[in-house]
């Protein structure tokens, strides 16, 4: 395999896992996290990735930057997490970042290895 981990990172979910006042405004708290990852990418992970956030409702209007695809779910954030996996995880290895215990299921049967929000967060 000569593709990169695919990071697929539930933003929604990553976002609201810190109570830092993200609710006033959801779409800046998204590019934040956007700009985080295009700053810190994953860390502890030395491969290479390729990161894709995955955003809804508020936050649909956050643009891509240099090495972070941003993909606005039409509706579920989760289902489009899902269809991402689906469509990459029999070609390449997929890390889903999330909290959500029912979507961790869902693309842990497809394949895609899962972890928490702390893994992406960063302290700042």
């Amino acid at each position: 395999m000569d593709d990169p981990l695919l990071v697929i990172v539930d933003a929604a979910n990553v976002v609201g896992s810190v109570p830092d006042g993200w609710w006033r405004d959801r779409r800046g708290a998204a590019e934040r996290l956007r700009d985080r990852l295009a700053r810190d990418g994953v860390p502890g992970r030395d491969e290479p990735v390729e990161l894709v956030m995955v955003v809804e409702g508020a936050a649909r209007g956050v643009t891509p930057v240099p090495g972070v695809r941003v993909e606005a779910a039409p509706r579920s954030g989760d289902d489009r997490i899902v269809e991402l996996v689906a469509e990459e995880a029999h070609d390449r290895p997929c890390l889903v970042v999330t909290a959500d215990r029912e979507l961790r299921r869902r693309v842990g049967e497809l394949g895609a290895e899962v972890t928490g929000p702390r893994a992406v967060r960063g302290e700042s």
